[in-house]
């Protein structure tokens, strides 16, 4: 078994134990939050793994995409269709606080492992539920990746080029937003548990999350009665807010309120537009976005990207060159918000991984174990079973 190499006990979950029954990412994603604030998560494979384990990208035969979502976990196998496996899982439930599950829904049940049943037999456990529709409604049995809740959320079909086709945003975001939520349904669950004593069911659905995520689209379709289409690199609402062409490529500008307008108008040197009666409101200058949008870029086709955001970032206006995913995460800003740390793993030596962003006061980052190997803490794991250890 590894072991840390720091203080975890100083973790705002440490002394949190999580059986983990999930696989692929929504899930996963979850529990590895839990992980890296100090929960004991046990992660309960099948023989074969989770599909994860046998996704790319490769590096001496170890998944990378498993070691990023699967990171200070501790893995176990079982074989839920027999009983004994399902008596292990039970046994290991009564030193549990929270189990997530990332079945259709009903799979559970079938196994002797529905959130109705343990709940009566464990009521202190929080039992979240994580699936493509959640528990109820006419989709709940539907498999659903993110490229099907992207379609269906109503988010592909506003990303996009104005008359172009649909687009799938460049990350998994329903499975990411699932896992955020269930990890936020956990929270909440655990501490009402602490004022009442009783654990809860949290029925997760990918698709309401993403759904929830969209607040701007959401208030002009529930609020405003429209039919939001696609703008591309513009927001639909603002204007200047987007990205424009330079001398050298592309930067993005952000500009939500008259003053700042006006100070980009002098930035601009055209001061004059500031006064033009199409440009007097924002809403004005949404509506004729394309008219103001040749005037930033007959400007910026003399000016390099670089000097562009350096003028208009001192002078307090939101603006940014479009970096790479590998940019972003060498940047500075990464860096030092310690946005990944180093872990030890035996095959792959030392690797990077990411780590959850929120920073908490006394609780130090970094110092977790590296993804398991399958089934490779099964005899520590059995082990808290006979001595009943509830650390």
């Amino acid at each position: 078994m590894q072991t840390d190499t720091a203080d975890r006990t100083t973790q705002p979950l440490a002394g949190v134990r999580v059986l983990d029954f999930t696989r692929v990412l929504a899930g996963p994603y979850c529990t590895a939050m839990m992980a890296d604030l100090g929960a004991d998560v046990i992660k309960v494979e099948s023989i074969h793994g989770d599909d994860y384990r046998h996704v790319g990208p490769f590096q001496d035969g170890e998944s990378l995409l498993f070691q990023a979502v699967n990171r200070g976990k501790r893995s176990i196998v079982l074989d839920l269709k027999t009983a004994e496996g399902v008596a292990t899982a039970k046994a290991l439930l009564r030193e549990t606080d929270v189990l997530v599950e990332n079945f259709r829904p009903g799979v559970m049940d079938k196994l002797g492992l529905g959130a109705a049943g343990l709940m009566a037999e464990f009521p202190e456990l929080i039992y979240v539920s994580v699936s493509g529709f959640g528990q109820t409604g006419p989709n709940a049995k539907k498999p659903a990746y993110d490229i099907i809740l992207q379609a269906m959320s109503g988010l592909m079909d506003a990303t996009g080029e104005p008359g172009g086709q649909p687009t799938m945003v460049g990350e998994a975001v329903a499975d990411v937003a699932g896992g955020l939520f269930a990890a936020w349904g956990t929270m909440v669950a655990l501490f009402d548990r602490s004022r009442t004593g009783k654990g809860r069911h949290v029925d997760v659905g990918l698709f309401d999350a993403l759904t929830s995520m969209m607040p701007t689209l959401a208030c002009r379709t529930l609020m405003n009665g429209e039919a939001p289409s696609r703008t591309g690199n513009r927001h639909p609402l603002s204007a200047p807010f987007g990205t424009y062409r330079a001398q050298d490529g592309h930067f993005a500008v952000a500009v939500l309120n008259d003053r700042l307008f006006a100070t980009f108008c002098n930035v601009i040197e055209q001061p004059d537009l500031a006064s033009d009666a199409r440009f007097a409101s924002d809403t004005l200058r949404r509506t004729n976005e394309p008219a103001l949008a040749d005037h930033i870029e007959r400007w910026a086709a003399t000016h390099s990207v670089a000097d562009i955001v350096n003028r208009l970032s001192a002078d307090g206006i939101p603006a940014a060159e479009i970096q790479s995913v590998a940019q972003a995460w060498s940047s500075p800003q990464a860096e030092q918000r310690a946005l990944a740390s180093d872990v030890q793993h035996p095959v792959l030596g030392q690797l990077r991984v990411p780590e959850q962003p929120v920073h908490f006061s006394g609780a130090p980052r970094g110092g977790r174990m590296a993804a398991p190997a399958l089934n490779g803490d099964a005899a520590d794991i059995l082990a808290l079973i006979s001595k009943g250890d509830t650390a």
